[in-house]
């Protein structure tokens, strides 16, 4: 049945600038399922997620989100967790405030939270481990303690499609990995779909259940072993590419865009 499919799309095509960036795009994400997309820089990794959240029109082709075609006005009950990028140091919020704009954000203005929506707001605070630092001012606080309140607020109304872009980009592997954890424990305790775009494969590998790789206006679906091959990028890029071992990480070499050097992962996650 559609409506127990988190996201499918079919035939997807989309243009940027005159510029076909993919076309003919079918991809179902399972309940419970968590898929990575990665690809060198302007191949439309984040354009995707924006389509599906209704804020990009494609140029041909369906999505639907939770049973329902995507729609300009979005839908509260999918998640997103955006790109890391610092507060400024002045923003007049705590950290409790950037996930109660998560359980209260759709009422207008910053209204004072109501009982019921003080106790979700320090629900989710334990739960990205923000409890100590919640009544902080966001702009003093490190990426990694931001990023958790990001995640906190993209769980507000316990979605059950998420969509996460980049959202470990300059991380230490510590947050990295903290990060990870919160996405993988929501998707499992609660059968929610995952799409994660990425590009590092390694912290994320070890809960990556297919990878969907995008580049030079084509792409490339399944496993990670199915994807991070020479023979596989080879073929998507149509120029030689090589999956090599070096230090027990996977490396992408060759590929004919300078962030492809980012590309690896860990051959112990595998």
């Amino acid at each position: 049945m559609t409506d127990a499919i988190p996201l499918r799309i079919r035939g997807a095509a989309l243009e940027r600038g005159g510029r076909e960036l993919w076309s003919g795009l079918d991809l179902d994400v399972e309940p419970g399922e968590l898929v990575a997309v990665l690809g060198p820089s302007g191949s439309g990794k984040t354009t995707l997620l924006r389509a599906i959240l209704g804020l990009e029109r494609l140029s041909g082709g369906t999505i639907e989100a939770l049973g329902s075609p995507v729609r300009r006005a979005g839908n509260r009950r999918i998640g997103y967790v955006p790109q890391q990028r610092p507060l400024p140091r002045e923003t007049p919020l705590r950290g409790r405030d950037i996930v109660g704009l998560g359980v209260d954000g759709h009422r207008f203005g910053l209204p004072l939270p109501r009982r019921k929506d003080r106790a979700r707001i320090d629900e989710l605070l334990e739960a990205v481990g923000a409890t100590d630092f919640a009544d902080r001012p966001v702009g003093l606080l490190s990426g990694g303690e931001q990023q958790r309140l990001r995640v906190g607020q993209a769980l507000a109304d316990d979605p059950r499609l998420l969509l996460c872009d980049e959202p470990l980009t300059s991380l230490d592997l510590a947050n990295q990995q903290a990060v990870v954890r919160l996405i993988d424990r929501h998707r499992r305790e609660r059968e929610a779909a995952v799409l994660l775009v990425t590009h590092d494969i390694n912290p994320v590998l070890a809960h990556v259940d297919r990878i969907l790789y995008i580049a030079h206006g084509r792409f490339t679906l399944g496993t990670p072993d199915e994807v991070l091959t020479s023979e596989t990028l080879t073929a998507l890029y149509g120029a030689p590419v090589f999956v090599t071992r070096a230090g027990g990480r996977l490396v992408v070499v060759g590929a004919p865009d300078a962030d492809e050097a980012h590309h690896h992962h860990d051959g112990d996650d595998v």
